[in-house]
């Protein structure tokens, strides 16, 4: 199960970023069964967040937290991710990509932290 958490002034469609979860997490063999936590926060928390836990005094654009591990098998959350909505749209723009497809590019770099 996938569980996307937003504040409501980010424009995002929580349906398709579940369904686009769902479809990378099985191309990597990972069943139904499986929970992740896709979480989008503004700067401020970002900030905090990068640096209180990768001691880093800006607001990243995305990271990633794994709590699945082989010790704990009956544990089905496999982490969260963090995603900083400002700098999604910064990223978009600067890159000339949509905010969607930056936000898939950015799940996919979360999804990959968590499995390695």
């Amino acid at each position: 199960m996938i569980t996307v958490i937003s504040d409501p002034r980010y424009h995002i469609t929580k349906k398709n970023i579940k369904q686009y979860s769902s479809t990378v997490l099985q191309s990597l063999g990972f069943s139904d069964d499986v929970e992740l936590n896709i979480i989008f926060i503004g700067k401020r928390k970002m900030k905090t967040i990068a640096s209180k836990f990768v001691n880093e005094d800006t607001a990243l654009p995305v990271l990633s937290f794994p709590y699945l591990d082989d010790k704990n098998a009956q544990n089905k959350l496999m982490g969260e991710i963090f995603i900083c909505y400002p700098q999604v749209l910064l990223l978009a723009a600067e890159r000339e990509k949509k905010v969607m497809t930056m936000i898939e590019n950015l799940i996919v770099h979360g999804i990959n932290n968590l499995v390695k």
